[in-house]
C-alpha cells in the first residue's frame, strides 16, 4: 500500500534528496548553494512532498516585494503523474493565498505538463523570455497568476492557515 502524501516544510536535512531528485528532473540543476539560499530566505516558502519518510517532490517559491515568484517546482521522475506537483501548488496557494495575490513563473515552452498543470491553477501566459535557458537557449513561458478575491478556505469551511504576515514581504 502507497503511504499517504504528507507536504511540510523543506528543511536543510532534505537537501540530499532535493538534489537527487533536481538533477535527474531539469538539464541544468540548480546548485546546493541555490538551494542553501532560497531556504534562508524568511520571505520564501519551500515545501517537501513526502511519501513515508521518502522525499518524492519539492517546491520553490520566493517574495519579492509584492509578488510571489514560482521558482523551482520538481517530482520524482518515477512518480510523476500522481498529483504531487499538484498538491505542493495547492499547498503553497493555501499558505500564501489572499485577496489579490499574485505570482509569476517561467517555464520551457516546450513543458506542455506543466504549462497545461500551471492553467488548470489560473497561471496564463503573458509572454516569452528569448533564450531563457542555457542548455539549449530555448524560450521560457512567462505565467502570471491573481488569487481570486475570496482567501482560499480549508475544506471545512475555515480560513486555512495563512503564511505568518512576518514572513509575507519586508515592504508591507
Amino acid at each position: 500500500m502507497t503511504p499517504p502524501l504528507e507536504i511540510r516544510r523543506l528543511a536543510y536535512a532534505d537537501l540530499p534528496g532535493v538534489i537527487a531528485i533536481e538533477r535527474r528532473a531539469f538539464p541544468t540543476p540548480w546548485s546546493l548553494a541555490m538551494f542553501v539560499l532560497e531556504l534562508s530566505k524568511p520571505s520564501g516558502i519551500c515545501l517537501a512532498a513526502l511519501r513515508g519518510d521518502r522525499l518524492v517532490g519539492y517546491l520553490v517559491c520566493a517574495r519579492y516585494d509584492q509578488v510571489w515568484h514560482l521558482m523551482n517546482v520538481a517530482v520524482d521522475d518515477r512518480l510523476r503523474r500522481q498529483r504531487i506537483g499538484t498538491a505542493l501548488i495547492e499547498r503553497l496557494f493555501e499558505l500564501a493565498d489572499g485577496p489579490g495575490e499574485q505570482y509569476t513563473l517561467e517555464v520551457r515552452t516546450s513543458n506542455s505538463a506543466a504549462i497545461d498543470m500551471y492553467g488548470r491553477f489560473g497561471f496564463r501566459s503573458s509572454g516569452r523570455r528569448r533564450a531563457y535557458y542555457h542548455d539549449n537557449r530555448e524560450d521560457a513561458l512567462i505565467m502570471w497568476r491573481t488569487a481570486p478575491d475570496r482567501a482560499a478556505a480549508s475544506a471545512d469551511g475555515a480560513q486555512a492557515e495563512r503564511w505568518p504576515a512576518e514572513h509575507r514581504s519586508a515592504a508591507e
